[in-house]
This record gives structure tokens, C-alpha cells and sequence, in this order.
């Protein structure tokens, strides 16, 4: 089980969610319901305080067991406003593969704050975690999505055909990898773009 201590970027705070996070969570998804419902199945339209309670227990659960690791995003100026989720979860412990998955209010949309908590999140799967490559899955259409992993130099490895169904609706989504070795060189380009703090 990894500490529960935040993890600080120059503009973000990532920390495990507290049940407290439940109102400033549901503010979020209400927020960008329209867009997210889209791409993720858990984000039907009548998404409520049910469906975060629930999410909210299995997230502190899932830290506990060290299966998952699920951090809400906050400003450090103003840590109040759930910004959105960056999680990292092993795929496979045997081989040391982990899985990041992340999304964004949508009003929030737009300022980097996507490519910064995921470059923070590179550092706890590689660093903490240990893995040896992590992998993000993304819908095919969700080019903002994609744009984040081409801009913290993911290879685009692949298309997985059907991966998900969504409203009804099967979508393919795009396979990318990062491995340590490559992690490790673009490290202080993290630090350079001001998404990470210098080693």
C-alpha cells in the first residue's frame, strides 16, 4: 500500500479521496456529465450522490487493499473544487504493467490540468509503484485524451477494436505505452514544461 500523503505538482495537489470529497465530486461530474458520459460507462446522466458514495468506498477500499490508487485533483491555490480523477492501478504485478486513467471538469478543460496530474501520476507508477510500463487506454474521438499522452511522449501502440460499451454503443480505443527507461529521459522535460517539480 503506497503513504496516503499528497502529492504536489507547481499548480495541483493529488491526494486519496475522503468521504468528505462527496459534494465537491458530485459538483464536478454534474458539471461535465454531458461530456463524460460519452466516453465512460460509469458516467450516466443521473449520476447522484448514490453512485459517489459508492465510488467513494471503493476508492478508499481499493487504496487499502493496494489494488488502485485514485487521487482527486486539486488546486493548490484554492484546494476546495474537485477538478477531477487520476488513477494508477496494476494491470499486471508479475510483469510490473500498471494502467492510468484521467479526466477533467469540463470547465476546467483546456488549462493543462489533465497532462500535469497524469505527469505527477507517471511519477508514483514509476517511482513508488515501480512498474515497468503503463499503458493508457483512450476512446477513439477523444482527441483531448489523446493529446495528453502524445504531449508526455506515450507511443501510440495500437488500436483495440470494441474495447468498451457505451450507452449501447461499442467504441475502440487507442493503445499507448510508456516504458521507465523512456520515463526516465523525458523526466526533466516534465520539470522544464512546469508540470512536475525539479528532482
Amino acid at each position: 500500500m503506497l503513504p496516503t500523503n499528497p502529492r504536489l505538482t507547481p499548480n495541483l495537489e493529488l491526494r486519496p479521496f475522503k468521504r468528505r470529497d462527496l459534494d465537491s465530486l458530485l459538483d464536478a461530474v454534474g458539471a461535465s456529465l454531458p461530456t463524460l458520459n460519452e466516453w465512460l460507462p460509469w458516467a450516466h446522466m443521473s449520476y447522484g450522490r448514490r453512485d459517489g458514495l459508492i465510488f467513494l468506498r471503493d476508492s478508499v477500499t481499493a487504496w487499502g487493499e493496494g489494488r488502485a490508487y485514485d487521487f482527486t485533483i486539486r488546486s493548490r491555490d484554492d484546494p476546495g473544487p474537485h477538478l477531477g480523477n487520476v488513477s494508477v492501478w496494476y494491470t499486471s504485478r508479475q510483469s510490473s504493467v500498471g494502467e492510468v486513467g484521467y479526466w477533467i471538469r469540463s470547465d476546467e478543460s483546456g488549462k493543462g490540468i489533465a497532462t500535469e496530474a497524469t505527469a505527477r501520476t507517471l511519477e508514483v507508477g514509476f517511482d513508488e509503484m515501480e512498474l515497468h510500463r503503463i499503458v493508457l487506454r483512450i476512446a477513439v474521438g477523444n482527441d483531448a485524451s489523446e493529446r495528453v499522452a502524445q504531449k508526455l511522449g506515450f507511443t501510440r501502440e495500437g488500436l483495440l477494436r470494441q474495447e468498451l460499451k457505451v450507452r449501447g454503443r461499442w467504441l475502440d480505443h487507442t493503445a499507448w505505452g510508456l516504458l521507465e527507461e523512456e520515463y526516465r529521459k523525458k523526466r526533466s522535460q516534465y520539470a522544464e514544461a512546469g508540470w512536475v517539480t525539479s528532482a
